[in-house]
């Protein structure tokens, strides 16, 4: 298949390009390459005919258009976003710019390519668009979000999604686009941008600095392996039903305190202190996160029983490999660290 991909020199994206290349598919990655967008993490790729990289905004209505008209893709694979929620707090207008006339854009261009194929392409053609958990709110101590979950979001960023989801499902209702959507659950793993918990965890650890966890700790997230997730997204674009949503998760809920006294004990293994004390002596408490929502838990039972998809990964094994990824690649993510990101705080509402 030819596969037009957003975003996919990000991390969720380059892991998911990575694998349709190894499946036999062409993909035409769109990604404007913003601070969160790296070609190192595809350099695998640079010279893979299978793969073509267009430095273009999904906003750039005339790019978008000549991307569809020049590749004809087969499937679309919508990841492009701003999604990181400290900074949607600083500055939520490039989320509500990305995020929704990004969206708007890119259904506006998919729906006139559609509407040009013959009926036989017609049939093949998905437009899958991908979200996140965070648009259903938050949980209290019990319960899971289903694709029926009511959309409750608090900050700018799930705000921002909630507004782009609502887009493609009208985009499908309304002028007959293929349109599915996955909302998933937090992912981690390699080329993990470091302004989320767990590079960040891993990174401060390692320089020695003081590990920040946010309020007491408590928050509750369902931690799913971005591997786990690429192989979910084709799943949901080869075998989901058109205008239905599916929910992705990991099946792996954790305190955000225990998730990081884990990492710290696997680098206590993995790579031991020189002082010979630990990790997770360097634990400190910080200032919560404004709106910070207590418990995310995806009840994926829908993706499993009608696409037979489940997570690989087990509790900590898909943690254990991402720890090793980042002590193997030093140099992806200290030239990250080298530019204007030090692994500051974000999200102060300075």
């Amino acid at each position: 298949m030819k596969i037009l991909v957003t975003g996919g020199a990000g991390f969720i994206g380059s892991n998911l390009v990575r694998l349709l290349v190894s499946k036999g598919h062409r993909v035409l990655n769109i990604d404007k390459l913003t601070y969160a967008g790296n070609v190192a993490s595809l350099t695998d790729l640079t010279d893979n005919p299978a793969h073509r990289h267009l430095p273009a905004d999904i906003c750039d209505s005339a790019a978008i258009h000549s991307a569809f008209a020049d590749f004809q893709p087969d499937w679309v694979m919508h990841l492009a976003a701003e999604s990181h929620v400290d900074r949607s707090i600083d500055g939520p207008g490039e989320f509500i710019h990305t995020n929704i006339l990004g969206t708007f854009t890119l259904l506006q261009a998919a729906r006139a390519y559609y509407e040009g194929l013959s009926p036989t392409e017609r049939e093949i053609f998905r437009f899958l668009h991908v979200s996140t958990d965070e648009v259903y709110g938050s949980l209290g101590a019990d319960g899971l979000f289903t694709e029926e979950t009511r959309y409750d979001p608090h900050s700018p960023y799930s705000a921002s999604k909630a507004a782009s989801d609502h887009l493609a499902r009208a985009w499908a209702d309304t002028y007959g686009l293929p349109v599915v959507v996955t909302n998933c659950s937090n992912n981690y793993g390699p080329y993990q941008f470091p302004e989320k918990l767990i590079p960040v965890v891993i990174l401060k650890a390692l320089s020695g600095a003081p590990i920040p966890v946010y309020g007491k700790g408590e928050n509750i997230r369902d931690w799913l392996y971005v591997g786990d997730h690429a192989e979910a997204l084709l799943t949901a674009v080869e075998k989901g039903k058109p205008g239905q949503t599916y929910n992705i998760g990991g099946n792996n809920e954790r305190q955000n305190i225990d998730l990081v006294r884990l990492l710290c004990h696997i680098l206590d293994d993995l790579c031991p202190r020189s002082d010979g004390q630990y990790y997770a002596d360097q634990i400190t408490f910080v200032t919560d996160r404004p709106g910070h929502d207590l418990r995310y838990a995806i009840d994926a039972t829908k993706i499993k029983t009608e696409l037979g998809w489940t997570p690989k990964q087990d509790h900590e094994s898909g943690f254990r490999t991402t720890v090793q990824w980042y002590l193997e690649n030093e140099s992806w993510w200290k030239a990250i660290l080298d530019g204007s990101y030090q692994l500051d705080r974000l999200g102060l509402k300075k």
